[in-house]
């Protein structure tokens, strides 16, 4: 009984200088971007990450192969040449022009009310709690919540927040249709992963989930083709064409926040056939250049 308690606590203390070394890795990534960046005279926000993982138990492991950086649309097109310069190889930096559809908050609140993470070497900029769950929730929802495991996020943002986050900033900023996806998303890690919600605001609201919204993640979870990037499968044909079919109807959580669409919709039909045409010139695109390479 004894060596067995050991063993396992052996293997806890493993996991834990594991999760603790990728952490390590990420932040000097981070703060590499970062410097390359700031001697251009760019100051990017880390969104997603290693901007979550700090929420993370030591036991749980939240890694990312890719960087999310935000950057100011005026800083855009010179944040690009230092994102594809050589000395940004191997950061695997995906960079945003602002935060697109991911926030409807200005940049500028946005900035002016981020934070900086103070590091071994350095610190980066990161969105206040309340923005950052924010973009959380909707790129988890963007995604078409096919992602179970990131749903993990959002949880452990909300179950570790600090006794001072701002439940008016992180719900009131945005729309009403917004807020109710932000309040649909923290209902969906109750109701799946046991967050619990006693002592928050929206305890009640968030128990009013649209059954459509259950049926479509669970279905996600269960299917045998998940979400996969298309670059990640050029050279496999069959991955490759199913990964399009499968964009070409889309998700119909996809369809609704790309179409700033409502959660209570009666016939969510519509918002689909809406970003078919929505995507159809863009996706043609992308995806032509993608077979040529």
């Amino acid at each position: 009984m004894n060596d067995a308690i050991s063993s396992e606590a052996k293997d806890l203390k493993d996991v834990v200088r594991w999760n603790l070394l990728q952490r390590k890795t990420q932040e000097q990534r981070a703060l590499q971007a970062f410097a390359l960046f700031r001697k251009q005279g760019i100051e990017p926000i880390l969104i997603k990450g290693l901007a979550a993982a700090r929420y993370y138990p030591e036991t749980q492991s939240r890694f990312s192969l890719d960087m999310d950086l935000a950057v100011a649309a005026s800083d855009y097109y010179k944040a690009t040449l230092v994102a594809e310069d050589p000395s940004a190889n191997g950061l695997a930096i995906d960079l945003h022009r602002e935060l697109r559809h991911l926030d409807s908050v200005e940049w500028n609140d946005l900035f002016k009310n981020s934070q900086l993470l103070e590091f071994d070497g350095g610190n980066i900029r990161v969105l206040r709690p309340e923005d950052h769950l924010r973009v959380l929730a909707v790129h988890w929802l963007n995604d078409g919540g096919s992602y179970k495991e990131r749903l993990w996020d959002v949880y452990y943002m909300v179950k570790n927040r600090s006794s001072d986050f701002d439940w008016d900033r992180f719900l009131n900023s945005v729309s009403l249709r917004r807020r109710r996806w932000l309040i649909c998303t923290i209902g969906l890690a109750s109701c799946y992963l046991g967050l619990d919600l006693e002592e928050t605001p929206i305890k009640d609201e968030a128990r009013n989930i649209p059954s459509w919204l259950t049926h479509t993640v669970e279905r996600e979870w269960k299917s045998d083709m998940p979400l996969l990037p298309l670059h990640a499968n050029l050279h496999n044909r069959t991955i490759l064409l199913g990964q399009i079919g499968k964009r070409m109807w889309p998700n119909p959580i996809t369809a609704t926040i790309m179409m700033e669409g409502s959660f209570d919709a009666k016939i969510q039909g519509f918002y689909r056939i809406g970003n078919i045409l929505q995507r159809i010139g863009p996706s043609f695109r992308r995806t032509w250049k993608l077979i040529k390479r």
